[in-house]
């Protein structure tokens, strides 16, 4: 028999028993697609990580106080505060933008009849910038006047705008935050972001209105945020803010009492979580192919056992050693790429309805379908090399006298 023959064969016997087939190259088909709908959503998930570090700004570096260092520091000695932000921005030469932010969560702003709770951010006018939030929807951003005379005015997110307004003008209309009006001077434009930091879940105003007409914080700030002059000055401009603060802002031990990363931190921590995250999860999705290939081990033992009187016939009319080999590593071989097909298809669609109910990116990451459908193929031969060889060792007379 050449290999056509061999190959027809070989797929007429596994057409022959459909639901013993089925079911042998059922865990080859849930391998496959767990690998290709696992890694997917790992790859995703990454992207949508990715888009949100684009979302809150290219080259920032953010400087946080670090509160557990500081449990036993003087009163006020981890509250970063104005001076600190002058003193970062006429010092760091690396740093474009440096702009302290005040913050107040779970706020609730009301307009007519709606109501939303939302993040206030009292900051800078360069506050839009360093976010990447400088394209409007509607109206302008505040002005340095509007800071220096703590002037009762706000820029809406879209998504504070979306709920208190539902698509009608805000540019000019007053909003009610704490019992006091504000005036709305802009929108800005929808970014999709999301989380605790979402930019369209916030209400932007001016440094000195938030801190001492609204939340109280008078010259502390929350946090600090700076833009580098560019990703090439980025860990040396953070090198320099530390340098600046450490001068003021350190524990009795020598400790610093902040904390400064950046976005090229944030982004390798996001890769390296996703690579892990995918390898662990492509580990125990091929688990299944290893059960899968166990199962088929186990089916072709059974039909060389069936048909063991077919072998000892075919033998005795002139077939050889390495036909009957070929003929039984096809069978197994043919049973694993159709599963492997079939799972191809269940892992794309898997990937598609996951990543819907998650909101992440589908991506069907074409390496690990590759990767998933060759080591399918490898499953077939490794585990059916035993059923084959066996098959191919019988004797013929044995063979004929076998009931």
């Amino acid at each position: 028999m050449n290999f056509g023959s061999s190959l027809d064969s070989a797929v007429r016997a596994v057409l022959a028993n459909k639901l013993r087939s089925a079911l042998t190259m059922l865990g080859v088909i849930i391998g496959v697609g767990s690998v290709i709908a696992m890694i997917g959503i790992g790859e995703g998930t990454k992207r949508k990580s990715l888009e949100q570090l684009e979302i809150m700004g290219s080259n920032r570096i953010t400087v946080m106080p670090d509160w557990q260092r500081g449990r036993n520091a003087a009163d006020g000695q981890t509250s970063l505060t104005v001076d600190d932000v002058k003193r970062v921005r006429d010092q760091v030469p690396g740093a474009k933008y440096v702009v302290g932010v005040t913050s107040g969560r779970g706020q609730t702003v009301k307009f007519g009849s709606n109501n939303h709770r939302t993040n206030i951010t009292g900051a800078d006018p360069e506050i839009g910038i360093i976010l990447n939030a400088t394209k409007m929807l509607d109206g302008g951003w505040y002005s340095l006047d509007d800071d220096l005379n703590m002037n009762r005015v706000c820029v809406l997110g879209y998504e504070v705008y979306d709920r208190l307004y539902a698509g009608e003008t805000a540019v000019g209309t007053t909003v009610r935050i704490r019992d006091q009006n504000f005036e709305v001077l802009g929108v800005v434009d929808y970014k999709g972001g999301d989380g605790r930091m979402n930019p369209d879940d916030q209400v932007y105003m001016p440094f000195s209105t938030a801190a001492y007409r609204l939340l109280g914080s008078k010259d502390r700030v929350s946090y600090i945020t700076v833009q580098a002059l560019s990703s090439e000055f980025l860990m040396v401009t953070q090198q320099d803010i530390e340098n600046v603060l450490s001068q003021t802002r350190r524990s009795a031990t020598g400790e610093s009492l902040f904390r400064v990363f950046n976005q090229a931190e944030s982004l390798d921590a996001i890769q390296t979580q996703s690579r892990l995250l995918s390898l662990l999860l492509a580990g125990i999705a091929s688990v299944s192919l290893l059960v899968g290939g166990i199962g088929i081990m186990n089916i072709m033992l059974v039909s060389v056992t069936e048909r063991t009187r077919e072998i000892g016939l075919r033998k005795a009319i002139g077939a050889k050693k390495q036909t009957i080999l070929s003929q039984f590593m096809l069978e197994s071989l043919v049973m694993c790429l159709m599963g492997g097909l079939i799972g191809i298809l269940l892992g794309q669609w898997g990937v598609q309805f996951v990543a819907g109910m998650l909101q992440v990116p589908p991506v069907v990451d074409m390496t690990a379908v590759g990767s998933a459908f060759g080591f399918a193929s490898l499953v077939g031969v490794f585990f059916g090399l035993y059923p084959a060889i066996r098959a191919s060792n019988l004797q013929p007379i044995e063979a004929l006298r076998h009931e």
